[in-house]
C-alpha cells in the first residue's frame, strides 16, 4: 500500500518515487530546556513521523512539496537562497549545511508527509533529517549518525537561527525501540537503557492542544538568553574566568556557585538557572529509575519537570497548562509534560495501557469543555517507542 506522499508524487511527476526516507518524531520526558546549555536529556523516538518520497534530479534543482503546507519550494543545490520565512527554511538550511562539508551536484524532487498534527514533537528536526538522508543518498554521501545529527543541528541553529541544542536531532537519530535514550549533550556520549520486561507496561500518549506552534515565533530564544545572562552573571560574581557571552553555558558553572550567588541574580535569570540545574538532577535520577524498572518514579520526575517548565522556565500557553494539570490528576498516567519549546503544541504522557480508554475520555471531555473553540483541532494519539531515522 502506497503512502499519501508516494501517491502525491506520482500525481505531480507521472512516475513513482525512487526512494522513501523516514524520520520519527520525538518526546523528551525529562531534560527540557537544557540541551542548549550542554545539559543531559532523556528521550524516545516514537512510531510516528515524517515520510519523504523522492527522486534524484541530475540538474541540481531541489523541488519540494508538503502535504501539510500549501507552497512548493525550489532552489538550486549550488545556490541556496537566504531564509524565506516559510516551511522550507529548515530544508534550505540542510542543503546549505551539507554543501559546506561535501560537494553536492545532484538535486532532489519530493513530497513530505507528516503523520501527526504539527507542534511540539520536533517536526522541524524530523523533516530536516528525512530530507538530509535523501539528499546525502542521491549525492552518494555517507553520513554517520553523529554527522547526521550535527548537520541537522547546524541547519537549524546557524541557518534558521533558533538557539536549539541537539536534543531533537539526537532523539530522532539515536532512538531505539523499547530503550530510553540518556544523552549528555556536552560531549555527545549516550546510553540506550533497555526497558526491562519486569517494568510495568507503558505507552506514550500525545495530547494536541489545538494550538499551532512555531519556535521562531515563540519566546524560545529569549528564554535561552535569560539563562545565559544568569550564567554569565554567576561567573562574574564568583570570580570565574569568562569569555564571549554566547559561549557561556550553565554546564561550566558548578551547582554550588549557583546556590551561593542565586539571590544576587535578577529574578527571571535566577528562575531560568533554577530550572536548568534542577532539570539536570531530574535527568540523572530518571535514568537511574529506568534502570531499576521504576516507571512510577520516572513518571513523577517527568511531572516535576513539567512543573518547573511552568514556574521556572515560564513557558506554556494556558491551554497546555490545563492539559498538564488534567494529566496530573488522571488515574493511569505515570507522568508527563509539555513537548517541544512549550509555548504551544502538545503534551506527552507515559500511561498504563490498561487505563488508555478512560484516560483519553476523561482528559478529552474536560479539556474540550474548557476550550470548546479548540474541539475540532484537539487530538489524542497513542504511540510507542521506535527506532531512529532511516532510509
Amino acid at each position: 500500500m502506497h503512502r499519501l506522499c508516494e501517491q502525491q508524487f506520482h500525481k505531480l511527476y507521472g512516475k513513482d518515487p525512487e526512494g522513501l526516507s523516514f524520520s520519527p518524531y520525538r518526546v523528551c520526558p525529562i531534560g527540557a530546556h537544557s540541551d542548549h546549555n550542554l545539559g543531559k536529556i532523556t528521550g524516545f523516538a516514537i512510531d510516528q513521523g515524517i515520510h519523504f518520497a523522492y527522486r534524484p534530479k541530475e540538474n541540481g534543482v531541489v523541488e519540494l512539496t508538503s502535504l501539510q503546507f500549501p507552497k512548493r519550494a525550489q532552489w538550486h543545490i549550488a545556490a541556496v537562497p537566504n531564509r524565506q520565512n516559510d516551511w522550507a527554511d529548515y530544508l534550505r538550511g540542510a542543503s546549505w549545511a551539507l554543501a559546506k562539508m561535501h560537494p553536492l551536484t545532484v538535486g532532489v524532487c519530493g513530497v513530505f508527509e507528516g503523520s501527526l498534527p504539527i507542534g511540539g514533537l520536533s517536526s522541524s528536526a524530523a523533516v530536516t533529517l528525512a530530507f538530509l538522508s535523501a539528499l546525502a543518498k542521491v549525492n552518494d554521501v555517507h553520513l554517520s549518525p553523529q554527522e547526521l545529527i550535527d548537520t541537522a543541528f547546524d541547519a537549524e541553529r546557524n541557518y534558521v537561527g533558533v538557539n536549539v541544542g541537539k536534543l531533537d536531532q539526537s532523539c530522532e537519530v539515536l532512538g531505539r525501540k523499547d530503550h530510553l535514550l540518556y544523552l549528555d549533550t556536552a560531549d555527545g556520549s549516550f546510553e540506550l537503557i533497555p526497558t526491562d520486561p519486569a517494568m510495568k507496561p507503558y505507552k506514550i500518549a500525545i495530547f494536541f492542544s489545538g494550538l499551532e506552534h512555531s519556535l521562531m515565533g515563540s519566546k524560545f530564544n529569549m528564554r535561552v538568553d535569560e539563562l545565559r545572562a544568569g550564567v554569565y552573571a554567576l561567573m562574574a560574581l564568583s570570580g570565574m574566568e569568562y569569555g564571549k557571552f554566547a559561549e557561556a553555558n550553565a554546564r561550566s558553572v558548578p551547582y554550588e556557585v549557583y546556590l551561593r550567588y542565586r539571590d544576587r541574580l535578577p529574578e527571571p535569570w535566577a528562575k531560568r538557572c533554577e530550572h536548568w540545574y534542577t532539570e539536570f538532577q531530574r535527568v540523572e535520577q530518571g535514568a537511574e529509575a529506568w534502570r531499576r524498572s521504576d516507571i512510577e518514579t520516572f513518571g513523577r520526575l517527568s511531572f516535576e519537570s513539567g512543573r518547573s517548565s511552568i514556574e521556572n522556565w515560564e513557558s506554556g500557553a494556558p491551554e497546555q497548562i490545563r492539559l498538564y494539570e488534567l494529566l496530573r490528576k488522571t488515574d493511569g498516567v505515570y507522568g508527563g509534560r509539555f513537548c517541544g519549546a512549550g509555548f504551544k503544541g502538545c503534551c506527552m504522557a507515559l500511561i498504563d495501557p490498561a487505563f488508555e480508554e478512560s484516560i483519553v475520555r476523561k482528559v478529552s471531555e474536560a479539556y474540550c469543555k474548557d476550550f470548546p473553540q479548540l474541539k475540532e483541532k484537539y487530538a489524542v494519539r497513542i504511540t510507542e517507542s521506535a527506532d531512529g531515522a532511516s532510509l
